[in-house]
């Protein structure tokens, strides 16, 4: 009877405990398979918006293996869990002390669960800013092709319009250089037309002027004398220069009538020194004396009907002098007014 009733108890109190135990195993398997659940769904969404975030990507195999290790701990822990499982058949208070543990355990587990939720919302705001800047990427992409397209285009305009401009400035380089050769042509003429002309003032000179050995000519210019023109010292015209100015003034009033009005010709007056020093309130060195006597002929040129468009006045002081000698013939050739028809 006695063992009777002790069997009958233990029966009862293992039908107490037994029950207990089924229900937080059952619960301990819900959770886990919630939180595989959770986790492959996790994956599965991770995997398809996550692709090419290789931040976010590491962020979230970091996570992953956080998961596994966990799952590994969970299966170390149902192993452990079977273990007491067959050892709560043979020891009560065993069992009594593993439901314990195991309750301490689902506690932890739903304490990791929050944590595991709260790092998927971050996760998925970590997603949702990447979406956010991939499309901000893919709208500066575009903008950037609208850009180089455009370029594109205004490279395609410039080269158009660059090679119509090569075409006509090869076009004007050809008229250039034919109005070049015809210019050349023409100032050829007209250089040849003004040689001729002067040859012939030359002649006339040599004729009206030929009785005066101190007017010579020299190159292409015709040679006065000072003293022919002017006193020692003086840049006034003496009576005997005026009077062979006045047949210069002749010979070159004819030469304006004779030559075109097209051929740009000018007479140069030209007034040089000897090298003796002049130091004079009016003249204080060789280059205003020298002046000034080319000035005084241009004058009196004009006084006698030259037009003034045809004459030029220059000083040259002692700087060009026709005889490098210090003698006295030296000086007196090298003291002179130069006559040259030239170019204007």
């Amino acid at each position: 009877m006695a063992l009777a009733s002790h069997r009958y108890g233990r029966s009862r109190d293992t039908a107490y405990y037994w029950p207990g135990f089924v229900d937080a195993m059952a619960q301990l398997l819900l959770v886990i398979t919630f939180l595989l659940s959770v986790f492959m769904i996790a994956q599965f969404l991770l995997a398809r918006q996550l692709t090419g975030q290789d931040t976010a990507l590491s962020r979230l195999r970091a996570q992953i293996a956080e998961l596994s290790n966990q799952l590994a701990l969970e299966k170390a822990s149902k192993k452990q869990l079977e273990i007491t499982l067959s050892a709560i058949t043979t020891d009560l208070k065993a069992a009594r002390a593993q439901t314990a543990r195991l309750q301490g355990l689902f506690d932890e587990q739903q304490s990791q669960k929050g944590s595991a939720s709260a790092r998927i919302t971050a996760l998925q705001g970590e997603i949702a800013h990447q979406k956010s800047l991939a499309s901000d990427a893919l709208a500066q992409v575009e903008l950037l092709n609208q850009q180089i397209a455009a370029l594109r285009r205004q490279i395609a305009t410039l080269n158009e319009a660059l090679q119509a401009a090569e075409a006509r400035d090869e076009n004007s380089k050809t008229v250039i250089a034919d109005l070049g050769r015809r210019l050349n042509a023409a100032l050829a003429q007209r250089v040849q037309e003004l040689t001729r002309y002067r040859s012939e003032f030359f002649g006339r000179l040599r004729r009206i002027l030929a009785k005066r050995s101190d007017i010579r000519v020299v190159g292409d210019r015709f040679v006065f004398q000072s003293e022919v023109l002017f006193p020692k010292a003086s840049a006034e015209i003496s009576p005997a220069g005026q009077e062979e100015l006045a047949k210069l003034a002749g010979a070159v009033k004819q030469l304006e009538g004779e030559i075109p009005a097209d051929i740009g010709w000018v007479l140069r007056v030209d007034g040089h020194t000897d090298s003796d020093p002049i130091h004079t309130p009016q003249f204080p060195s060789n280059w205003e004396l020298s002046a000034a006597r080319a000035i005084a002929v241009v004058r009196f040129l004009i006084s006698q009907g030259v037009s003034p468009n045809h004459l030029m006045a220059a000083g040259f002081g002692q700087y060009q002098p026709l005889d490098t000698g210090d003698t006295p013939e030296a000086k007196a050739r090298n003291r002179r007014i130069e006559l040259e028809l030239t170019n204007r």
